[in-house]
């Protein structure tokens, strides 16, 4: 990648105000390109509403949620509630970007796609969880309250930069995540459902990761550090979901998300096509961004195998019951 002089990307000539005004005429080439590739969809088509049926309440004819009455798994029932709180926080999410980038020109008009885009998901998969019984709707709209009660806050409000290096990756991330909770649901209508998502977020994560690319080509030492800091402290939107932590820790085992899953599809894809170890020609501060960055993935590669080993384990010690 060929980049310009060390000294462009200094904190006296780069201010984030600077950025958005150097990257309007990416972000509109970006947007006309996204508007030409992405498909308008229905989320009503992807909902089995057959299945539906009343809930207690005000109908006399209500019936109560128990588990058995969806074929979805475990895994599946609970990577969906945290797939679906963390899309639920959207009007937080908007405010954040908006603020961030703007409402005027290019900028604006991605914002507000983005946001439309997204409305979608949360739409189908709360009328997919609800026509198909496959979660509890009195402890989905609890948590829905809770989470949404507590508001959401970027750990990269700070910084334009930052914030673009990180929805680079998280929407890769999230893109990941509602893919593999498909494939492990259980239930195909959840899969296609789910694979409808993934193809947007993907999407999304294209007009990132390009923009990315050009904010390393115009303030590459900037961008560098930026990277750093997003991959190294990186943590998904949903972090604030009640019960998180084990909800994590069983789609990890489930392997929805984990570690290695971090690590090879979502750090390295956008790593290896911005060819970011490879970039040279940084100053000292980006020089080191860099070499920091090696080491910590350097790092989370050797704990994503001692997790693989464990997960290895694990299964084998459930064979062995199974057999026995």
């Amino acid at each position: 990648m060929t980049t310009t002089p060390a000294h462009l990307g200094s904190p006296s000539v780069w201010t984030d105000a600077r950025l958005l005004y150097a990257l309007e005429e990416v972000v509109e080439k970006e947007l006309n390109r996204h508007l030409q590739v992405a498909k308008d969809w229905m989320p009503h088509e992807y909902v089995p509403w057959s299945d539906g049926r009343n809930f207690p309440g005000f109908f006399e004819d209500g019936e109560a949620w128990e588990k058995g009455q969806s074929k979805v798994t475990e895994v599946g029932r609970i990577a969906l509630v945290v797939n679906l709180l963390t899309e639920d926080n959207l009007p937080s999410y908007h405010h954040e970007i908006a603020s961030l980038f703007g409402r005027d020109g290019a900028w604006g008009t991605w914002v507000h796609r983005w946001t439309a885009e997204e409305g979608r998901h949360g739409i189908v998969m709360r009328d997919y969880l609800l026509a198909s019984r496959a979660v509890d709707p009195d402890k989905l709209e609890e948590f829905r309250m809770s989470h949404m009660s507590e508001g959401f806050e970027s750990d990269n409000r700070h910084s334009m930069l930052h914030s673009v290096a990180y929805v680079a990756f998280q929407e890769l991330a999230t893109r990941i995540s509602h893919r593999n909770t498909g494939h492990q649901s259980g239930d195909p209508v959840c899969d296609r459902m789910l694979a409808r998502i993934a193809t947007d977020e993907n999407l999304h994560m294209v007009f990132y990761r390009n923009l990315l690319k050009a904010a390393f080509e115009l303030a590459p030492d900037l961008t560098m550090q930026a990277v750093r800091d997003v991959v190294v402290d990186f943590r998904m939107p949903g972090h604030g979901i009640p019960g998180f932590e084990r909800a994590a820790a069983q789609m990890a085992i489930g392997e929805v998300y984990n570690l290695r899953i971090h690590h090879d599809d979502v750090l390295q894809p956008v790593l290896r096509h911005l060819k970011v170890m490879q970039i040279d020609g940084l100053g000292p501060e980006g020089a080191k961004a860099q070499e920091e960055l090696g080491l910590f993935l350097g790092g989370l590669d050797s704990e994503a195998s001692k997790f693989d080993e464990k997960l290895a384990a694990r299964k084998a010690r459930m064979a062995a019951r199974a057999a026995g």
